[in-house]
């Protein structure tokens, strides 16, 4: 995979037709999705809140883009996109070439053991405005990084030999249960079930929030 700063490339084809599952990760994505006899579409992904498949017929190739967490690209990127989809690094690389104000908001919400009103107190700003700047740029709210990025840290965590109840407590839930029932919610599985899927806890480890390029996940 060739990665940046501001975006991860990837590639898929499916051979044949398939449902592969996609993972909310903080991240949305550009697809170049070209089939047989038609045109490349452009496709702009939302933000995933839940486990959800996508369904691709066979032959189907998609060039992706995964942008760093958070990040939005203006209309008319997506504009030059459909008109020369060939040239999609070149014109990411420009799109997304200066960070955007929430970053700074979007890493700190990934630190362990944040809270809205200790973030928003370190940026200088109230619970609300906070609350407001991410809604004036059409971005999940605060708590969804907050929470979407324990449970991935609680992933990471899974390749060490500690047990699950240690991990929960490290990670801020208040039991095992309670990180189950989040694992369940972002993942559709339990957190043995991931542990013990090596396929699956790979695709949940691909950078993006909370280990984008760059950046670790801490556990302490």
């Amino acid at each position: 995979m060739k990665t940046s700063v501001g975006f991860e490339k990837w590639f898929h084809r499916a051979e044949d037709e398939s449902f592969p599952v996609v993972f909310p990760d903080g991240c949305r994505d550009v697809l170049i999705v070209r089939r047989k006899g038609e045109p490349a579409k452009v496709v702009f992904t939302e933000f995933d809140h839940r486990p959800r498949r996508a369904a691709l017929t066979a032959g189907t190739e998609i060039t992706g883009y995964r942008l760093r967490p958070g990040a939005c690209i203006e209309p008319d990127a997506l504009d030059a996109l459909a008109l020369e989809p060939e040239a999609a690094a070149i014109i990411l690389t420009r799109a997304l070439a200066v960070a955007a104000e929430i970053d700074e908001a979007i890493m700190a919400l990934t630190k362990p053991h944040a809270s809205l009103r200790r973030v928003s107190a370190d940026l200088g700003v109230s619970p609300r405005t906070l609350q407001r700047r991410f809604r004036h740029l059409a971005l999940p709210g605060p708590d969804y990084w907050r929470l979407l990025a324990r449970a991935r840290r609680a992933v990471a965590m899974l390749a060490l030999p500690a047990s699950l109840a240690d991990i929960a407590g490290e990670c801020g839930y208040s039991d095992q249960a309670h990180m189950t029932r989040e694992f369940a919610r972002w993942f559709g599985a339990t957190p043995h079930g991931v542990r013990r899927n090596k396929h699956l806890f790979r695709l949940l480890s691909q950078p993006a929030l909370g280990n984008w390029i760059g950046e670790q996940i801490s556990t302490r």
